[in-house]
């Protein structure tokens, strides 16, 4: 019998390219998320079940009906700008509802658990790569949350026994190469997405936020990972903690870095479009590198990412991003 995966947030970006993984790698996912930002249409790997982290009441008769030897949780709020102006929504429901989510799993006796966290934890750093050994200095609630979850992890660990991996992603990208899933956020704010909307039609151009910073062409550097090598990274996780591994957290990110301007340039190869672009001013708060040493996690999981060239993340991104714009297809200027 398959061991079933309780999946948090199994309807949205990385979380339903995990299901998929874990449905390869031959346990059963059951999709645990309330469509907030998820996608019903995402679910293809295994049972869907709607609810919230914070109802404790339905998490409970989603594990009494599936008895899931272990969680991934990615049900969260993500969007940084919106942490800032709505702080409460941001506790409520990442801290408060992670809070529920351990306090039920504890009763449950679910002993592990897999914790989609971020490099907002970080905070600014003038070091051009970040090891899980800098100081983790949130700069806004998104990235507090994430760090007063990660310790949480660790109380409960010294507290209850469950084991726990905290995975810090540094910016997921891409999509499924064979075009199942992919990223689909409305609204939307990362960097591909939005040009391959203008590359499509659907908006007249990319704002460049900045083109003073200390880096090759004056645009911010940044370490985008493939969404199908961070869902590998969990599964490698979740093998890790049944063979006996302790509660730790690791960086994914690929260590290599593109610029803005690189990441357009390799969208308008990719597409075949002009991606008109405007300059527009730096935001505050932006360093001008950002990069993962993720050797940790290849060194004690033995993860190894599969996609680091730009032009096949962001060709796999384009691929899913003609198939949910299909009225639009193509309608953006042709690149001459």
């Amino acid at each position: 019998m398959k061991n079933h995966i309780l999946v948090t947030g199994g309807a949205g970006y990385i979380g339903s390219h995990t299901c998929k993984a874990l449905s390869l790698a031959g346990y059963t996912p059951v999709a645990y998320d309330n469509l907030v930002y998820g996608h019903r249409r995402l679910v293809k790997w295994g049972p869907f079940e709607e609810g919230d982290i914070s109802d404790e009441a339905r998490l409970r008769e989603v594990i009494n009906q599936y008895r899931p030897t272990a969680v991934m949780h990615f049900a969260a709020f993500a969007y940084v700008g919106e942490s800032v102006e709505n702080p409460g929504k941001y506790y409520r429901n990442n801290l408060a509802g992670t809070l529920t989510l351990l306090e039920t799993i504890r009763n449950c006796c679910i002993k592990y658990i897999i914790f989609s966290s971020s490099c907002a934890t970080y905070g600014i750093s003038d070091d051009t790569f970040i090891s899980e050994t800098h100081p983790q200095n949130p700069v806004n609630p998104y990235g507090q949350s994430k760090l007063m979850v990660e310790q949480m992890l660790r109380d409960f660990d010294h507290a209850h026994g469950i084991k726990s991996v905290a995975l810090r992603y540094f910016n997921a990208a891409g999509a499924d190469p064979e075009v199942e899933s992919g990223e689909d956020h409305i609204p939307e704010t990362h960097l591909i997405p939005l040009v391959l909307d203008v590359a499509i039609g659907k908006r007249p151009h990319i704002t460049v936020y900045g083109d003073d910073h200390a880096t090759r062409d004056g645009t911010c550097i940044r370490d985008y990972i493939h969404v199908s090598d961070l869902a590998n990274a969990h599964m490698l996780a979740l093998k890790a903690l049944e063979s006996g591994m302790l509660s730790n957290a690791f960086n994914l990110g690929n260590g290599v870095g593109y610029s803005v301007r690189e990441i357009i340039s390799a969208s308008e190869r990719v597409t075949g479009m002009t991606i008109p672009t405007i300059i527009g001013a730096r935001r505050h708060g932006d360093p001008s590198h950002l990069l993962a040493d993720a050797r940790k996690a290849m060194s004690q999981l033995g993860w190894k990412p599969q996609y680091g060239d730009i032009d096949t993340i962001i060709e796999h991104a384009w691929n899913f991003h003609k198939t949910i714009n299909h009225g639009q297809r193509l309608s953006g200027v042709q690149k001459q």
